[in-house]
């Protein structure tokens, strides 16, 4: 004889279902947003489930405005099957990016496609005001765009500096947060959106990783060159974290103990040899010293020079500019062999302000690389640009918002 079910068992029941059914949704959203399209064959064996179950999964996201049919696969044998993608109308994330250059806001849709972008001369500051100015911005650019806020999924956020991942903290600007709230909630209450906060390095791994050269690579390190150095670690298809969330911070291992002062407190941090503003404060000092260089006619206003300027100079045959580029190479491909010592990366990709003088830095960065790196490590390690052309960052930070919010429950 079955046992008696009771009105609980069965509200248990059904909850079980709905929890089920909820899952798969997510998976499947998570699926199109890695693969870009699919059809109801691969969404069912990426399910473990049945053609008709991922029928009715597909049915129901179409109805709900997720998915729209783009027509059938290539091929000629038999019937074409159908392919799915997202709708590109709808559901539309907003990425915040800001750092010492300003800040900059994308509205983009599940396609990634950009669909309205501003960019304005305000830089992170390590104060409450600037946190003030992010809501202002992003619900001003909200309203110059013409989308609705109940068409945004959320806000993803991508600052440099120390952030825990546990609490939502950044610990370099410990100004941001308001007395007892994460910046995150904070921010959540003023937008009434999700927010979730990454470093812009470990961003720009996870853009690379999901879209760029690091795409399929289970170990791979990509170097962000800004005004600071920063790592980012792929370790088993994921960007390491560390137990805080702060692995990755190259820049503030000492390389020279008798170098510059860093602006962390400590003496002769790759940032003060590696980094941008390393490179144009020594093209600075030099040119006001009186170097030889195609950028000596900025002599009485050396700070006008800046980092293309000098890849410029560089392309264009200037000696001093190669040797500047080539000596910050070395100085990244040293450090860099001890993180290739400790991760045994498949790849190693070169992002940030400085991947535009390419072989002049990457050519030194593996030079010094072979020279520190036992050959076992360096044979099948390969270092190359990155292909997406600065938007690696925005791209992670998209990811790291979609992805948590179709993680499941």
């Amino acid at each position: 004889m079955l046992p008696s079910t009771t009105p609980e068992d069965s509200l248990t029941k059904q909850s079980v279902v709905a929890y089920k059914k909820n899952l798969k949704f997510r998976k499947a959203l998570a699926y199109l947003y890695q693969e870009g399209s699919c059809t109801l064959a691969e969404l069912a064996s990426e399910l473990h489930t049945s053609i008709p179950s991922v029928t009715n999964l597909v049915d129901q996201l179409i109805d709900d405005g997720w998915v729209i049919a783009i027509g059938t696969a290539a091929g000629n044998n038999g019937r074409r099957p159908a392919v799915f993608r997202f709708n590109p109308t709808g559901h539309y994330s907003i990425i915040l990016d800001s750092g010492t250059h300003g800040t900059r806001l994308l509205i983009v849709n599940l396609l990634r496609q950009i669909l309205f972008e501003r960019s304005v001369d305000y830089p992170l500051e390590d104060r409450p005001e600037f946190s003030a100015f992010l809501v202002d911005f992003v619900n001003d650019c909200l309203l110059d765009s013409g989308l609705a806020r109940q068409d945004m999924l959320g806000v993803g956020l991508s600052l440099p500096g120390l952030i825990d991942s546990r609490q939502s903290l950044n610990l370099s600007y410990p100004g941001l947060g308001m007395p007892g709230q994460s910046l995150t909630s904070w921010l959540e209450l003023q937008w009434q959106l999700p927010v979730f906060l990454l470093n812009d390095t470990k961003a720009t791994a996870l853009g690379e990783h999901r879209f760029g050269r690091a795409k399929g690579k289970q170990h791979a390190l990509a170097i962000n060159i800004d005004w600071g150095v920063g790592l980012g670690i792929i370790i088993n298809g994921d960007v390491f974290q560390g137990a805080s969330g702060f692995a990755g911070e190259l820049g503030h291992i000492q390389a020279d103990p008798k170098g510059s002062l860093c602006y962390c407190g400590k003496i002769g941090c790759v940032d003060t040899l590696a980094s941008a503003s390393a490179l144009v404060r020594r093209v600075q000092q030099a040119v006001v010293s009186g170097q030889a260089t195609h950028l000596a006619s900025l002599r009485h206003v050396p700070e006008q020079i800046t980092v293309s300027q000098i890849v410029q100079a560089a392309y264009q045959g200037d000696a001093f500019a190669i040797e500047q580029l080539y000596e910050t190479g070395s100085h990244l491909g040293k450090a860099l062999a001890i993180a290739v010592t400790l991760f045994n990366p498949e790849i190693i990709i070169v992002d940030g302000v400085l991947a535009e003088a390419s072989l002049f830095v990457t050519n030194a960065l593996q030079q010094a690389i072979n020279r520190y790196c036992l050959s076992g490590f360096r044979d099948t390690l390969t270092v190359e640009i990155t292909q997406l052309n600065g938007d690696a960052k925005w791209l992670g930070t998209h990811a790291h918002l979609i992805e948590n919010l179709f993680a499941a429950a």
